[in-house]
Formats: structure tokens, C-alpha cells, sequence
């Protein structure tokens, strides 16, 4: 007999939080590259990003600050890092938040 070891006696598993929050992160850098090929004109929406293949359609959609933004981009997704709302507004463009 003897006693249990203690690998055997620890779970193998984590825990999982079930009220978390998952969102698709999307750098400023893909936006721009978005404005560039002309896929998207002045303003930005989660069903833009989900058309180009960026997010799916039931994701929540929070902008990263990678990259640089220099088009003038209204974007309303479900969340900003600060970073990024200060590159979106420095680049004559607006964040909302849904």
C-alpha cells in the first residue's frame, strides 16, 4: 500500500473561468492594410472585420495598438487598448465603443 504520491493526488487540470470574456484582437497595423487595399472606406464595424475574414461573427472585437494608423477611421467594435484609441483619435479617426 503506502501512501498516495503526490502527482497522483494532484488534478491534472486548471480551472476555467466559465464567465470569461474572449476577444479577437485585431492590430492597427491590419486596419490600415485593410484601408490600403480600399476594403474599407471612412468607418469600421465588427460586420467589416468579419466580412474580411478578420474576426467571426459572434466574436467580440477588441482593437490592438500594433502597428501604425494613418487613415482617418471610424471604428466601432467592443473595446480599445488605450494605445490605440490614442493612435485612432492622433490620426483624425474616431473609436467607439459598442
Amino acid at each position: 500500500g503506502g501512501q498516495m504520491p503526490l502527482q497522483r493526488r494532484v488534478p491534472k487540470f486548471g480551472f476555467t473561468n466559465i464567465n470569461r470574456k474572449d476577444y479577437q484582437g485585431i492590430n492597427l497595423n491590419k486596419l490600415q492594410e485593410l484601408a490600403d487595399k480600399g476594403l474599407v472606406k471612412k468607418t469600421v464595424t465588427v460586420k467589416d472585420l468579419v466580412d474580411n475574414g478578420m474576426a467571426h461573427k459572434n466574436d467580440l472585437v477588441k482593437i490592438l495598438g500594433g502597428g501604425e494608423l494613418k487613415a482617418s477611421l471610424k471604428i466601432t467594435v467592443h473595446k480599445f487598448t488605450a494605445t490605440a484609441k490614442a493612435a485612432i483619435e492622433a490620426a483624425g479617426g474616431e473609436a467607439i465603443n459598442l
